[in-house]
C-alpha cells in the first residue's frame, strides 16, 4: 500500500516551498516512483508549477549511473519549461505522473506511459509537445489535500479465483477497490458467485473501479461478459493505470464532503489527465498551421514547430488585444497552447493583464493560463496588472495562485519609486498583491521615507492607514519624520507627528 508518511512530507515540503521556487525535482526509489507520482497528481491541487520524480536504475555512486542525467535533466526541465504537472523524468522522456507504470528492473528506459505520449524528450534539444499538457481550468489558489484514504486495495481476477477469497477481499474496513478484468474489462460469464459478491459490495457503498490487466487499451462494454460488471455496480477506470486508479480512488474516498454518488462520478471524470474518455470532438491540431505551411512550400515537423510558435502567440495576442473571446476558444481548437509565449516569453495572459479588460482574463484562466509564467523582462502577469494598476485583475490573479517574486528589496525599490512620485494607486496595487509596505530598499529606506522625503500628504496618510512603520530607521539612522524636517516637508511633517500623537493617546487608552 501507499507510504503515505513519505506522500505527506513531500506535500508538505512543496506548500511551503511553493512562492519560493518555479519548479520542483524529487528524487525517488524506481520501485513505488509510479505510485508516488499518481498521488502527488491528485494531492497537489490546482498546481500551477513543475513537479518533477525521477531517480536511477544504478546507484548514484557507481561509475554508469543514469541518475545524475536524469537529475539534471529534471532540473533544467523544471526551471525553464512551463508543464505545470506532477510528471516523471526517466531516461530520455518525461512523463505524466499518473499514466506511469515501471515496465523494467533493469533498463535505463525503466518507465512507460502506456496510453498516453511523452510530455517532453530530452536528446541534443528538449522538445516538449505543449498540446498535451494538462491545465487546471479551474479559477482556484494552489492548495495541498494531504490524506489519503487507506482502505483500498487492487484485487487481479484469475482463472481459478473463488468467490470466498473475492468474499473476504471485499469486506469493511474496505471501501473501494480496484478491479483489474480482462481484456476489455470482461468476467466470465459462468462467475455468477463472483458477480453476486461484487454486487452485495457496490451495494454497500463500495466503489469498484473496473481497469484492464492489460498494458495498453481500456475497458468497455462493448462485449456481454463487461456489461454484466456494469450491471452489478462496478464502474469504468477507461485507460488508468493500476497506480492512477488505486491512487486517485485513495484520494476521492478522502474527499468527506462528496456524498458516494459523487465519489463514483468523480472517478469516471478526468481530474489530473489520468484517464481519456468522453474527449469532445475539436478541430484537427495544427490545421490552420499545416494550411500556412502548405502556402509556403514547408514540410517539416521542424519547420511546422517553429511556424506554430511563431502564428500562435501572435494570433493570440492579437484576438486579446480586440477582446475577442470566441477567437480565443477557437485557437484552442486548432491546437494553439493557451501559455504559449512570443518571441519575448510573454503570453496572452500578459497582454490582457496590460489591457485590463477582466472578462478576457476570466476566460484565459478558465481556459488553463499559467499565473506563474515569467518573459524574458522577469515579469509575470501579476507584474503588469500592478505596473497598470488594474486591481480587480490583481485580485483575481492572487485567486488563482499568482504571487509576488523576486527579491524582496528590489520590490522595496519599485514601492519608493511610486511613494516618490506620489503615486497611492500604485502602492496599493503592491499592497492587494501582498507586498509588505515596510520593506527597505537597499539604502534602508521605505516608502514612507520617501513619501516624506517629497512630502506627499496623501501617499504617507495611505502607508500610515496601512501598517507602514514610521519608526524605521535607514542607513544613516533616519526615520521618515527625519527626513520631512531635514528637507522643510511642513505637511509631511505635521502627517507624522498627529500620527505619532494620535499612537501614543491609543496606548494610553489600552493601559487604562
Amino acid at each position: 500500500m501507499i507510504k503515505l508518511a513519505t506522500k505527506a512530507l513531500y506535500t508538505c515540503l512543496i506548500k511551503e516551498s511553493y512562492e519560493r521556487f518555479d519548479g520542483f525535482v524529487i528524487l525517488h526509489g524506481t520501485d513505488t516512483l509510479s505510485y508516488t507520482a499518481s498521488a502527488l497528481s491528485f494531492m497537489l491541487e490546482a498546481l500551477g508549477k513543475t513537479v518533477i520524480l525521477t531517480g536511477s536504475q544504478v546507484p548514484i555512486f557507481d561509475t554508469r549511473s543514469d541518475g545524475l542525467d536524469n537529475f539534471l535533466a529534471s532540473l533544467v526541465i523544471a526551471a525553464n519549461y512551463n508543464i505545470p504537472e506532477v510528471c516523471v523524468f526517466f531516461g530520455t522522456n518525461l512523463l505524466r505522473g499518473n499514466r506511469t507504470s515501471k515496465a523494467s528492473a533493469t533498463s535505463f528506459e525503466a518507465f512507460q506511459s502506456p496510453n498516453f505520449s511523452p510530455l517532453a524528450m530530452a536528446n541534443v534539444k528538449i522538445e516538449v509537445d505543449y498540446r498535451l499538457i494538462f491545465r487546471p481550468c479551474t479559477m482556484e489558489k494552489f492548495y495541498v489535500h494531504a490524506s489519503l484514504n487507506r482502505n483500498v486495495g487492487l484485487l487481479r481476477l484469475f482463472p481459478s479465483i473463488t468467490s470466498n477469497l473475492v468474499k473476504v477481499f471485499l469486506q469493511p474496513p474496505i471501501e473501494g477497490v480496484v478491479l483489474q478484468s480482462y481484456g476489455l474489462g470482461n468476467i466470465p460469464t459462468n462467475r455468477d458467485d463472483i458477480i453476486e459478491e461484487l454486487s452485495a459490495a457496490t451495494k454497500r457503498g463500495v466503489i469498484v473501479v473496473n481497469i484492464t490487466q492489460c498494458t495498453t487499451g481500456c475497458v468497455s462494454d462493448i462485449y456481454e461478459a463487461g456489461k454484466l460488471l456494469q450491471k452489478a455496480g462496478v464502474i469504468s477506470g477507461f485507460d488508468m493505470t493500476p497506480e492512477a486508479a488505486l491512487t486517485k480512488l485513495a484520494y476521492v474516498l478522502s474527499k468527506k464532503d462528496w456524498d458516494t454518488e459523487t465519489k463514483r462520478q468523480m472517478m469516471q471524470t478526468n481530474l489530473r489527465g489520468e484517464l481519456t474518455a468522453g474527449r469532445p470532438p475539436t478541430i484537427q491540431d495544427w490545421d490552420l498551421v499545416e494550411a500556412v505551411a502548405s502556402s509556403l512550400r514547408l514540410s517539416s515537423t521542424v519547420e511546422l514547430q517553429e511556424l506554430g510558435s511563431i502564428l500562435f502567440p501572435a494570433m493570440l495576442n492579437a484576438a486579446v488585444v480586440r477582446r475577442d473571446v470566441v477567437k480565443l476558444e477557437s485557437l484552442r481548437g486548432y491546437g494553439a497552447d493557451i501559455s504559449q509565449v512570443n518571441a519575448d516569453g510573454r503570453t496572452a495572459l500578459h497582454i490582457a493583464c496590460c489591457e485590463g479588460d477582466l472578462k478576457v482574463v476570466r476566460r484565459l484562466l478558465k481556459m488553463g493560463a499559467n499565473v506563474h509564467i515569467k518573459d524574458r523582462f522577469d515579469h509575470t502577469p501579476l507584474t503588469d496588472a500592478i505596473e497598470y494598476d488594474h486591481h480587480e485583475i490583481i485580485r483575481i490573479l492572487l485567486q488563482c495562485g499568482a504571487h509576488l517574486h523576486g527579491d524582496a528589496v528590489l520590490i522595496s525599490e519599485k514601492m519608493c519609486m511610486a511613494a516618490t512620485a506620489g503615486n497611492t494607486k500604485r502602492l496599493q496595487s503592491y499592497l492587494l498583491a501582498g507586498a509588505d509596505l515596510s520593506q527597505k530598499n537597499f539604502s534602508g529606506r521605505t516608502p514612507l521615507h520617501f513619501a516624506a522625503l517629497h512630502d506627499h500628504t496623501e501617499a504617507i496618510e495611505f502607508l500610515l492607514d496601512h501598517g507602514a512603520d514610521p519608526h524605521c530607521l535607514d542607513m544613516l539612522g533616519q526615520t521618515a519624520m527625519d527626513l520631512a524636517e531635514a528637507t522643510r516637508a511642513a505637511r509631511a511633517a505635521r502627517l507624522l507627528t498627529s500620527f505619532k500623537q494620535n499612537a501614543i493617546h491609543d496606548d494610553d487608552k489600552i493601559t487604562v
